[in-house]
């Protein structure tokens, strides 16, 4: 979408508001409490570069992401470079949904009134910036605040499938299955074809089937890695068991996708079974691959095609304004969601 830039400074000027500021969640510490360390404050409205694109935020969405970012936790986060004593970036949001304000003279495929979603820093705003290659225009047939909860998980989710090469007729297990990238990994295996079995807590086994899975498993009662069941493809999102338990439910020429990783280590947190599973995958017949997940407009338009087709929804369980953002955070920090959580701009 990009073309060479021009010598000259090239922002276009904006349709709507003027001000030079805005209202956005501001954070200055890690910690674990949202309404500790959140704030809603005054800032200064973001100026659009060369190639870059300016959207007027409509909704953005909270995820495990955003957590790990608001608590810097585990510690390998900030040696990856997060920020070590405090958050590189000021505001946690990922996700956005929205509507074109301006775009950089280098910026081809958008203008000014285009209805987008995407990803990019500091969503949790009235304005953001936005690399293109990491936009596309929004489904049509979603609202700004839908459309907006699926970016970070469901391009997460779509990798996810892909890489676990789901096929029709394969039994496919996924753990967090009611959680925001669970709900669309079952929709997307289903569409492929597969007998989809969704691992979740007692309270969310109804979502889990309403969205196509054959089978539930509902770990509060049952243990899925003793039960017998064989699998030809299991997709790890909740990241809470142990590798070898995992490899017992998986075909001899199975496949394993850790797509997450959240126990309670603080320096690497759930990388240890990731790093664990790189390691003993080539000594093994079955296949133990990790996620890193990459956000792109590719998957984002392929997102969109699928969701206007009808074969994906997004499923929302809670919106919160702006101002209540530390109560959406503290929401899906907790395991309540039912899927995603949004947030309205």
């Amino acid at each position: 979408m990009n073309t060479t830039a021009t010598s000259e400074p090239a922002v276009l000027e904006p349709t709507g508001e003027t001000s030079d500021t805005m209202m956005a969640i501001v954070q200055d510490n890690y910690g674990s409490v949202p309404g500790d360390v959140l704030r809603l404050a005054e800032v200064d409205r973001p100026t659009v570069g060369d190639d870059e694109v300016l959207v007027r935020v409509g909704a953005a969405s909270v995820d495990r992401g955003t957590v790990h970012l608001m608590t810097g936790m585990p510690t390998l986060m900030r040696l990856m470079g997060f920020g070590f004593r405090r958050p590189k970036a000021s505001n946690p949001g990922r996700s956005v949904a929205g509507t074109v304000e301006a775009v950089g003279h280098a910026v081809t495929g958008f203008e000014a009134g285009d209805e987008v979603y995407g990803t990019a820093g500091g969503t949790f705003a009235e304005y953001a910036v936005v690399d293109p290659g990491r936009l596309a225009r929004k489904p049509v047939n979603l609202s700004v605040g839908q459309a907006a909860a699926v970016p970070i998980s469901g391009m997460t989710a779509v990798q996810a499938v892909r890489l676990a090469q789901v096929e029709a007729g394969q039994r496919v297990l996924i753990t967090g299955a009611s959680g925001g990238v669970g709900t669309f990994a079952v929709q997307l295996a289903k569409a492929a074809g597969a007998e989809v079995t969704g691992v979740c807590s007692t309270s969310k086994t109804d979502l889990v089937l309403q969205l196509g899975a054959d089978h539930v498993v509902d770990y509060t009662r049952e243990d899925f890695t003793s039960s017998g069941q064989r699998y030809d493809a299991i997709i790890d999102i909740a990241g809470n068991t142990k590798l070898a338990y995992m490899r017992r439910a998986i075909e001899p020429k199975g496949r394993l996708v850790i797509a997450g990783g959240e126990t309670e280590g603080r320096i690497l947190g759930g990388f240890d079974r990731q790093i664990r599973a790189l390691l003993l995958s080539p000594f093994v017949s079955q296949k133990l691959t990790v996620l890193a997940a990459k956000e792109n407009a590719d998957d984002l338009s392929a997102l969109r095609s699928v969701i206007e087709a009808g074969n994906l929804a997004p499923s929302v369980d809670k919106s919160f304004p702006l101002s209540e953002t530390a109560a959406a955070i503290e929401y899906v920090q907790h395991g309540h969601a039912r899927g995603k959580v949004v947030i309205t701009v």
